[in-house]
């Protein structure tokens, strides 16, 4: 008796302790800052042990900045325990909350951020690949490759802060953007070849158009990271900070390179996007007429006469977009 009974307490120790870890494994919420004005919910959630995708889990969330910031949308990437890997319902998630910015002319830069500390984004989910077969995994990097291109394609200038790992995929997302700030602390790398791939979802030709072909090559063939500093030096980051205490070096520097961007007249700032945008594809004198069409866009617009007025009377021009 004395045996069974030892073995019954054993038995509900441990049931109570699995009872424990799933309440801290089910949900805890991300801390967001109190002044954001969260669009699809405050909340994102840690993923328990199953390998089928939690399609409730909140893995990308978007915030509307007020204010001073208004205009600025970040887009916030809080799949804390798979480190913002590229699964399946993030790339999702990721995809419906680009779309819905892809029109929206109230929104003048759109900063992409991460709330795990440490990591912008680890890159693909290794774990949730290997289940896939070769032509599920075909697929999906065929639909990552969309997502990115639909990230490069937004009207409004964007900006990566990259305050921790973008490595792969998660380098490939920053490099789709327009602008990207780091931290000195930041590890950024296309290390595919060391997994036995190569870069699926546009880093192959995005990257050698940021650094040049030679120094891409480089990075691509040796699966090297580089740290915020020498991304700098070669040209990968436009901004690079010393990272502070919070961890968030970059989203500030994100946010102040925003800001400066927000007193432009925003249809003017979307068409020069557009004309370089559109123009770096094609020889000079193709894009020297892409460019024309962009201006002749701008010409009608109310902005355009509210610059010069400004000018003509010595003050700040106030422009609204039309």
């Amino acid at each position: 008796m004395t045996v069974f009974r030892r073995l019954a307490a054993g038995v509900s120790s441990f049931s109570q302790s699995l009872t424990k870890l799933n309440g801290l494994l089910s949900a805890r919420q991300c801390s967001l800052p109190d002044n954001m004005g969260v669009l699809h919910g405050n909340k994102c959630f840690v993923r328990g042990f199953s390998a089928v995708p939690n399609q409730d889990a909140v893995e990308v969330d978007i915030s509307r900045l007020e204010g001073e910031d208004q205009g600025i949308v970040e887009v916030l990437m809080c799949r804390e325990r798979a480190r913002n890997s590229l699964g399946r319902v993030f790339v999702a998630q990721m995809r419906e909350l680009v779309s819905g910015l892809h029109h929206d002319t109230a929104v003048r830069v759109v900063i992409f951020r991460s709330l795990v500390p440490g990591v912008f984004c680890a890159g693909a989910d290794l774990k949730e690949r290997a289940q896939m077969s070769n032509s599920e995994a075909e697929q999906f990097v065929h639909g990552l490759r969309s997502l990115m291109n639909e990230i490069a394609a937004l009207p409004m200038p964007t900006i990566a802060a990259v305050d921790g790992f973008a490595l792969g995929g998660g380098l490939e997302l920053a490099l789709a953007c327009d602008l990207r700030t780091a931290a000195y602390t930041a590890q950024m790398g296309l290390i595919e070849t060391t997994r036995g791939l190569l870069p699926g979802a546009g880093g192959s030709q995005r990257l050698p158009r940021a650094v040049g072909f030679a120094v891409a090559k480089e990075l691509i063939f040796t699966g090297r990271r580089v740290g915020g500093e020498q991304a700098l030096h070669l040209g990968l980051v436009n901004r690079a900070v010393p990272q502070n205490e919070s961890r968030d070096a970059a989203h500030r520097e994100a946010l102040n390179l925003a800001q400066e961007i927000l007193p432009q007249a925003p249809f003017a700032v979307r068409m020069a996007k557009e004309a370089m945008s559109r123009g770096i594809e094609v020889d000079v004198a193709s894009g020297m007429a892409i460019e024309g069409m962009c201006y002749a866009r701008v010409i009608p617009t109310q902005d355009r006469k509210e610059g010069m007025a400004a000018f003509i009377e010595k003050r700040q021009p106030r422009y609204t977009g039309e």
